[in-house]
């Protein structure tokens, strides 16, 4: 009773996204019901794990939108309670009545996927929605009260010049969300994406710490703070459930695909969609020594903008590396808190890697 995050995964979308590797699979309306049907039974297995009540509940996907809105409130209603309650969305299948079904439920939180407000870029990304549909969709979740919105952009997007990239800034501060998630688009070796853009691929990487450092300046003048590498919040909005995941918490993931890290144990239950629903999780597990949760801590706690408790991980710690970031201002260290300086955390990974043992 002692894990108070929970990841619940909805994997159905109207389209698989040439860039995409998560768990998906295009329309089946007819799994939808008995698909919920799995996410309860394995809850009910699963719910001894939780606190209650928990800190977050975050529905991902997939697109959670796109399952049928009778099950997807069905399964909302099942849910533990929550202080924070996150729902994904894509901006075209916002609609009033799913908004007000959303807010009556008890999600607190909407995460919309728009990626981009040029039509050009949504067209290369493969995105059904356009750019007034994102308009809409903000429309809708506020008039239904919602008061904690977030927008995530992708950069690095074959065909982006500055200018677009500038635009797509512009276009999600004024809408005003609470918070925005900014992605250097990573398409994975072997997808539909990489061999239609491999060139356009290659061309783009060489712009994208540029890029980056284009979207912290532009959102910090906007008042947003750059509270983790790829994230931005106003005031203290920061995304309460990937806060869980940085600060190294516990957290149970139901779900096709879905993983869990719990007691030093990480598993992933099977990606295989009719397994899933017979019951079959066939779960991948592997243990997590201490020492690899001690670097793992440290790599994600660095990612952050406060400073990282270092006590107890300094077996995790190379002091030569470290001493060498120091030297070059990449990194601080006041006594037991670590933290990567602005120009370290522009350059973020490759600090790290030298920090950790």
């Amino acid at each position: 009773m002692n894990v108070r995050h929970l990841y619940v995964h909805l994997p159905f979308c109207a389209h698989r996204c040439g860039y995409c590797d998560f768990v998906t699979a295009a329309g089946r309306p007819e799994q939808h019901g008995v698909y919920v049907d799995a996410l309860l039974r394995e809850l009910d297995e699963e719910r001894h794990r939780l606190a209650d009540p928990l800190d977050t509940v975050f529905l991902g996907g997939g697109t959670p939108t796109f399952t049928a809105l009778p099950e997807l409130v069905r399964l909302l209603e099942s849910l533990p309670r929550a202080d924070e309650v996150t729902v994904e969305a894509n901006p075209e299948t916002i609609t009033p009545a799913l908004a007000r079904a959303l807010r009556a439920v008890g999600a607190t939180r909407v995460s919309l996927g728009a990626q981009s407000f040029r039509p050009h870029l949504l067209r290369t990304l493969e995105r059904g929605a356009q750019p007034d549909d994102v308009r809409r969709a903000f429309e809708y979740l506020r008039d239904a009260g919602f008061d904690n919105l977030s927008l995530d952009l992708i950069y690095g997007i074959p065909g982006q010049s500055v200018a677009d990239l500038e635009a797509d800034l512009a276009d999600a501060v004024a809408l005003g969300p609470e918070h925005l998630s900014c992605y250097e688009l990573e398409a994975k070796p072997g997808t539909r994406f990489t061999h239609a853009h491999g060139d356009e691929l290659a061309c783009q990487a060489e712009a994208m710490d540029d890029y980056f450092e284009r979207v912290v300046a532009t959102l910090a003048r906007a008042g947003y703070r750059w509270y983790e590498t790829a994230n931005f919040c106003r005031g203290d909005r920061r995304a309460l459930h990937n806060l869980g995941y940085w600060l190294g918490h516990d957290y149970l993931g139901i779900g096709v695909g879905a993983v869990s890290t719990i007691d030093g144990e990480r598993r992933r239950n099977t990606p295989r969609l009719a397994r899933y629903l017979a019951g079959s999780y066939n779960r991948e597990i592997e243990l997590l020594e201490d020492d690899v949760r001690a670097r793992e801590r440290v790599m994600l706690g660095l990612r952050l903008d406060e400073p990282l408790d270092v006590a107890g991980l300094e077996h995790a710690l190379d002091p030569d590396g470290l001493a060498r970031m120091e030297r070059l201002g990449l990194a601080t260290r006041n006594g037991d808190a670590l933290a990567l300086t602005e120009r370290g955390r522009f350059l973020g990974g490759g600090v790290t890697a030298e920090v950790v043992r």
